[in-house]
C-alpha cells in the first residue's frame, strides 16, 4: 500500500499514529475526564491506573439514575437529546460533529459522500437510528431514516432514493432484500454497515454473493461506538475515542493478554464523562495489527456474555425484566426467556410456568415488560429447570 493509498483508505491519522502518541493522547483525555465524573480520589497518571476505579456496571447506573434522574448524577453537557433503553436506562446525545463517534466505522466500510443510507436502526426512544445518521454525516452521505418495519415501504422508498447503503441489524437486510425479490424490484445496494445483532457467516457470504460487502461494528446506547471490522475483516479494531479493558466478569481485574474476559470501556467523551463502564459482553485482545494498516488494538468481537442479559433482535433483555413479567401476574411462578433463530432472524420464545391465566394477556405483558413480541408457551409448575437460567441463547455463532 503506497502512503497515498493508506491516507485515502483511512478514515484520519489517528488510525496509523504509533502505540507511543495514542497511549500519551489517551492518557491525557483520561486525566480530563476522571476529573469532570468526580467519582473516586485516585489519582490518574497513566492508563495502567484506570485498574484502581470500581467499574460502573448498568444496574448501577440504573440505581443512580433512580435516585438522581435523568442521568444519575453524571455531568453532562453538550446535550440535545435524551434517550430510553430498557431497564429504563435514559442516555444523552449531543450533535456536534460525530457525538457518538461512528463515522470512523461507515468510513471502513466504503461509505462515502456518495452515498444514500437507508438507515433501518430505530430513531424511537432508543439512541441507535440517531447515532448511525450522525455517523453518515460525518462521512458526508446522505440518509434516509427509514427506521423497522413496512418492508413494502422500504424497498419503494430505495428503489425511488436510489440507496446504495444499509445501515441496520444484519438480518433485516434480507428482509428487504427478499421483499426486493417478491416485488420484481431491483435495488442498487452495494454495502452494508451493520450492528445490534450476529453477523453469521453464512448471512455475510449470502450477501456477498448479492453483490454486497457488509462490515459490522461493536457499539451501545450508553458508549457510542467501541470497535469495528475493517475490509481486512480480521478481528474489530478499537475506535480512537474509547479505552477498552479485558477484565475477569465480577471483579474488574484486567486479565492476562489473549485471555476471555468482560469488555470494560472508558469512553473519552466529556459531554458525558462514563468510567470503566462494564458492558456484559466477552471478547479477547488479538495480538498484532490489522493487515488494513490500522494500528490500534483489536478484539476478537462478541463472544458471549457475562451476564445473562442478551440481545435479541437488536433489543436487549435482562433479567430484571424477567423478573419483573413474573411480578405482574399472580398466576406466574417462573419465565424463562429463548433466544433462538427463525431462518436469518431472531426468535424469542417465552416459557411461563403458571397456574392459570391468559395467553393474550401474558403475551402483551411479554411486550411490555420486554419491549420485544415473541412466542409465549404457557407450562404447568415446575415444568422449567431450576438452574438459575432466566435467559437462554440458543443460537449458534459458528
Amino acid at each position: 500500500m503506497t502512503k497515498e493509498t493508506a491516507m485515502t483508505a483511512h478514515f484520519d491519522d489517528l488510525e496509523t499514529r504509533s502505540a507511543d502518541a495514542r497511549e500519551a493522547a489517551q492518557t491525557a483525555a483520561l486525566i480530563a475526564q476522571v476529573a469532570k465524573a468526580k467519582g473516586s480520589d485516585v489519582q490518574i497518571s497513566a492508563l495502567g491506573d484506570l485498574a484502581r476505579l470500581p467499574v460502573l456496571r448498568k444496574s448501577d447506573l440504573a440505581a443512580l439514575q433512580a435516585k438522581n434522574p435523568p442521568f444519575g448524577g453524571v455531568p453532562v453537557s453538550n446535550i440535545a437529546h435524551v434517550f430510553q433503553s430498557p431497564g429504563p436506562i435514559y442516555e444523552p446525545g449531543g450533535i456536534t460533529h460525530d457525538w457518538w463517534r461512528m463515522g470512523r466505522f461507515l468510513h471502513a466500510a466504503g461509505i462515502g459522500a456518495s452515498d444514500v443510507v437507508q438507515n433501518c436502526f430505530g430513531y424511537h426512544l432508543t439512541p441507535a437510528g440517531m447515532i448511525f445518521e450522525s455517523g453518515a454525516r460525518a462521512v458526508g452521505a446522505r440518509v434516509l431514516p427509514a427506521g423497522t418495519g413496512q418492508t413494502d415501504l422500504q424497498v419503494q422508498a430505495a428503489a425511488a432514493v436510489g440507496t446504495t447503503a444499509y445501515a441496520g441489524t444484519p438480518d433485516y437486510l434480507k428482509v428487504i432484500l427478499d421483499k426486493a425479490n417478491e416485488m420484481g424490484v431491483a435495488l442498487q445496494i452495494t454495502k452494508a454497515a451493520v450492528g445490534g445483532g450476529a453477523l453469521f457467516p453464512a448471512m455475510r457470504a449470502e450477501y456477498a454473493d448479492r453483490g454486497i460487502s457488509c462490515l459490522q461494528c461493536y457499539a451501545t446506547a450508553d458508549l457510542g461506538h467501541i470497535a469495528y471490522e475493517s475490509p481486512a475483516m480480521d478481528g474489530m479494531i478499537l475506535d480512537e475515542g474509547v479505552i477498552v479493558e479485558i477484565v475477569t466478569p465480577g471483579t474488574g481485574d484486567p486479565v492476562a493478554p489473549g485471555e476471555v474476559g468482560e469488555v470494560v470501556v472508558t469512553p473519552l467523551n466529556l459531554d458525558y464523562p462514563l468510567v470503566r463502564f462494564a458492558t456484559g459482553d466477552l471478547s479477547a485482545v488479538m495480538p498484532g495489527q490489522s493487515p488494513c494498516g490500522r494500528t490500534n488494538m483489536r478484539i476478537k468481537g462478541w463472544m458471549g456474555r457475562a451476564d445473562q442479559t442478551t440481545k435479541i433482535k437488536g433489543m436487549f433483555v435482562r433479567p430484571e425484566q424477567v423478573a419483573a413479567l413474573v411480578a405482574r401476574h399472580d398466576e406466574i411462578t417462573k419465565a424463562r426467556v429463548i433466544a433462538s433463530r427463525d431462518g436469518a432472524q431472531d426468535a424469542m420464545t417465552v416459557q411461563i410456568e403458571a397456574t392459570g391465566g391468559c395467553l393474550e394477556t401474558f403475551g402483551q405483558s411479554v411486550a411490555d415488560t420486554l419491549k420485544l413480541k415473541g412466542t409465549v408457551e404457557i407450562l404447568t409448575p415446575g415444568s422449567l429447570p431450576r438452574d438459575g437460567v432466566v435467559i437462554e441463547d440458543q443460537r449458534s455463532y459458528d
